[in-house]
C-alpha cells in the first residue's frame, strides 16, 4: 500500500529569555526564514497533487466514457481494411460487410490496414484489439507432446481404458473402425468434481497418440465483443487441422454449453452464438481428419442437451473421487522418489484421505 509523503514539520520559534536583543531579532529572522521554507515547500507538493489529480481525472473520465460505450451499445469485431481522407473502411467479421465509417479522434492516427478493431451498431470504431496471433496464444495452450502418461494418473484405470478406445485407437488404428463399419466417437466429455485428473487424461492420450495438445478453457470463449468467440472457436478446430494428429480439449465447457435460456442481454446472446458455432464445427467433425475433440466440465448437470447429441459429445465418461485403493495408488506415484520413513503404511495413510481428490492428495504428498 502506498502512503503520502509526511508533511515537513512546522517550525517552532523559541526564545530564551537570556537572549539580548540583537540575538532575539536574529532568532526572529531565521524562523521566518525557515517558515518561508516550509511554506515554499507545502506549495510544490499542493501544485503536485493538483496536478497528479488532474491526470487522475482525464483517467477517470475515459473510463467512464469506455464504461458507458460498453453499456450502452454492443461492440462487434471487424478489420481496417484502408484508411482515406474520408474515413475507415472496415470489413465486419462474419458477414464481410465493407463499410466506409469513422474512427474516434484519438484512433485515427494510430489505425493501419490489417488492424482489428471494435465497431458499434454505427460501425464507429470504439477500440482497437490485439494482434489475432496474439489473441490466440493467449486462450490456447499449444503442446507438442504433454509429458503425461497414464503411469502418471492413479485411481481412474477404467477411465484410462474408456479413453484409450474413444480416442488413442481413432488415432492410432482407424482402419479397424472401417473394417468393422462403426464410426469412432465424435466427442468425449470427462465430467467429474474438480481435481480427479481430466486434464492429466487428455494430456496422457494426446501424449500416448503421438498427438499435438491443444487446450482452450471455455471461459476464453466468452467474449466482450460479438463474433470474437465464434472466431475463437473457428481458430481452434483450424489449428488441430494444422497440427494433426491433434486433441482438442476445451476446460470448463460448461462456460459455453449450459442450457439456453430467454435472457435477451448482449452477453448471454454471444455465449448462444459461440455455442451454436462449436456445435457447427463439431457437426463438419468428418472433415477434420485425424483430430480428436475432448472436454471437460465439474457442472454437468449445467449443460445443454444439444452438445451431448450423437455425432457431438456421444461419449461421457464419469471421473470420480478416487477410492481408497485409488488414493493408494495415487500416494504411491508422488512419493516414488521420496525417502518414506520406515513404518509409514501408505494404505492406512489412504484410508484417512477418504474425500480427497488426486490433486488434493498429489498435493499432500508434496508438501
Amino acid at each position: 500500500m502506498s502512503h503520502s509523503p509526511s508533511l515537513p514539520d512546522r517550525p517552532r520559534l523559541e526564545l530564551d529569555p537570556e537572549m539580548s536583543e540583537t540575538e532575539r531579532l536574529e532568532a526572529i529572522r531565521q524562523h521566518y526564514r525557515r517558515i518561508l521554507q516550509v511554506n515554499n515547500e507545502l506549495e510544490d507538493r499542493l501544485d503536485d497533487a493538483q496536478d497528479r489529480r488532474g491526470e487522475l481525472k482525464t483517467d477517470v473520465d475515459e473510463l467512464k466514457r469506455e464504461n458507458e460505450v460498453l453499456k450502452t451499445s454492443s461492440l462487434y469485431i471487424a478489420s481496417v481494411e484502408e484508411i482515406t481522407d474520408d474515413g475507415v473502411v472496415i470489413k465486419q467479421h462474419g458477414n464481410n460487410q465493407e463499410v466506409l465509417t469513422q474512427a474516434d479522434s484519438r484512433l485515427e492516427a494510430d489505425l493501419q490496414p490489417g488492424d482489428r478493431v471494435a465497431i458499434n451498431d454505427s460501425f464507429a470504431v470504439q477500440q482497437v484489439l490485439d494482434d489475432e496471433t496474439d489473441s490466440r496464444a493467449q486462450a490456447m495452450e499449444v503442446t507438442a507432446s504433454p509429458d503425461v502418461t497414464y503411469a502418471d494418473i492413479g485411481g481412474i484405470d477404467e477411465q484410462i481404458r474408456e479413453v484409450r478406445e474413444a480416442v488413442e485407437d481413432p488415432l492410432e488404428n482407424p482402419e479397424q473402425f472401417e473394417t468393422v463399419g462403426v464410426e469412432p466417437p465424435s466427442g468425449v466429455l470427462l465430467h467429474g468434481p474438480p481435481g480427479t485428473g481430466k486434464t492429466m487424461l487428455a494430456k496422457a492420450v494426446a501424449n500416448e497418440s503421438d498427438a499435438t495438445f491443444i487446450k482452450m478453457a471455455g471461459s476464453e470463449l466468452v467474449r466482450k465483443f460479438i463474433g470474437e468467440g465464434s472466431r475463437l472457436v473457428r481458430d481452434l478446430f483450424e489449428l488441430a487441422a494444422e497440427r494433426e494428429p491433434a486433441v482438442i480439449f476445451i476446460d470448463e465447457i460448461d462456460a459455453v454449453a449450459a442450457k439456453r435460456t430467454d435472457s435477451k442481454t448482449s452477453g448471454d446472446a454471444e455465449v448462444q452464438r459461440t455455442m451454436m458455432q462449436l456445435l457447427s464445427e463439431m457437426d463438419g467433425f468428418d472433415d477434420r481428419g485425424e483430430v480428436r475433440i475432448m472436454a471437460a466440465t465439474n457442472r454437468f448437470d449445467m449443460l445443454d442437451e444439444a452438445i451431448l447429441r450423437p455425432g457431438r459429445f456421444d461419449r461421457l465418461i464419469e471421473v470420480p473421487e478416487p477410492d481408497a485403493a485409488g488414493r493408494e495408488r495415487i500416494l504411491e506415484i508422488h512419493t516414488e522418489e521420496m525417502n518414506v520413513a520406515d513404518g509409514i503404511d501408505l494404505a492406512d495413510v489412504a484410508r484417512d484421505l477418504d474425500g480427497y481428490s488426486g490433486a488434493d492428495i498429489a498435493s499432500l504428498a508434496t508438501e
